[in-house]
């Protein structure tokens, strides 16, 4: 799967790469014999992605290493770091062409356009619209981020040379030059391109919350398991493209032997990892109380007051010990809130008002995921 995974990346890349390098050649010639900064700043464009494709090959491979004593969890956060040259590389080549083109207002020359140099346009045009469809469906299939970037982006580049086209047929019909506005305007989509790419990258390099619906479902999946009432504290960290480890907490009846639970464990990790191709390395357990109806009352009347207050997204783990007087259990405010450590501090103390008898025990846990 993994070697599937890469070479599709890589044989979509090339093609990538091919197309955009034909097409900033002949652009490149158009525009200079044309004297249009438009076509010149679209042909710089189509180097960048050229670019960018072969630094995504490089990524990809790179990232395809085995695992070794120094980085035991692979090398498959490459890829962030080398979408992050790509993502520069971008912002430059939008910054150079808004300079030329600010050049050209102030500077203007008259451009020459002619019925090759619409040819030339046209077929862009169409080529990377096809590209555009090609790529993104490969990289849709593989799970592949950068793919489906520069798919993207080929349907943007698509409809900027459209903008391209029209400047060019306005100025024949009406000799008006557009050329160099429409150049500001190429510029400032690459920009706002590279600006986007730049977060993206930045963002898996730091961490980001888990996908919703793999969350949902990776749980949805642990609850299916016999005995196991809850999933919670779902932690996935991310190694790369389909590269997570993870762990979980699963509440369970207080009536289970350690032989039990430990099967409920091995059962889990076994068909999310099957299923979803994620590890579960830590599968933490909280102790359901199912003996004494008192204490199923005393954490119903203790969610009552957890859930009167706005704010709060779950409250789980609930266990009382009655031979230790300690009742314990976690609870998740919602970031929004801003106030969310008065707010705790508030819960506990009115819990610990209600139930002096015993030594209260509540963690303040993260939103971590859906």
């Amino acid at each position: 799967m993994k070697n599937h995974r890469e070479k599709t990346v890589i044989r979509t890349s090339i093609i990538s790469i091919i197309a955009n390098i034909v097409l900033a050649g002949f652009k490149a010639l158009v525009g200079l014999f044309a004297n249009s900064i438009a076509i010149v700043s679209d042909s710089v464009n189509n180097l960048s992605d050229a670019l960018s494709s072969i630094i995504t090959i490089i990524g990809t491979k790179l990232a395809g290493k085995a695992p070794d004593k120094e980085h035991p969890y692979g090398h498959g956060r490459i890829e962030y770091m080398t979408s992050l040259i790509v993502s520069v590389i971008v912002l430059y080549a939008g910054a150079t062409a808004f300079i030329e083109s600010i050049k050209k207002i102030i500077h203007p020359e008259t451009p020459d356009y002619t019925t090759v140099t619409l040819i030339i346009i046209i077929a862009g045009i169409i080529v990377k619209f096809i590209l555009g469809i090609y790529v993104k469906k490969k990289g849709k299939e593989v799970n592949s981020d950068s793919l489906v970037a520069s798919g993207s982006d080929a349907f943007n580049d698509a409809i900027l040379s459209i903008s391209v086209l029209v400047s060019a047929i306005v100025y024949m019909i009406f000799n008006i030059s557009l050329e160099a506005y429409v150049g500001i305007l190429l510029s400032v989509v690459i920009i706002k391109s590279g600006l986007e790419l730049i977060k993206e990258a930045v963002d898996n390099v730091i961490g980001t919350r888990v996908e919703s619906d793999l969350a949902r479902q990776i749980k949805k999946e642990v609850t299916k398991e016999e005995n196991v009432q809850g999933a919670f504290d779902l932690i996935l960290n991310d190694y790369g493209p389909d590269q997570y480890l993870g762990s979980i907490h699963i509440e369970v009846p207080d009536t289970l032997t350690v032989a039990e639970v430990d099967k409920i464990s091995r059962n889990i990790t076994k068909k999310v990892m099957e299923k979803y191709g994620v590890i579960l390395h830590t599968i933490g357990v909280y102790s359901i109380n199912t003996k004494d109806e008192d204490v199923i009352k005393v954490r119903q009347d203790i969610k009552n007051i957890v859930f009167s207050h706005d704010g709060i997204l779950q409250m789980h783990g609930f266990y009382l010990d009655e031979r230790e007087k300690s009742i314990s259990f976690d609870i998740i405010i919602d970031f929004n809130v801003k106030e969310r450590e008065e707010l705790f501090k508030h819960i506990y103390e009115e819990v610990e008002e209600k139930y002096n008898d015993y030594k209260i025990n509540i963690t303040l846990d993260v939103d971590i995921s859906d």
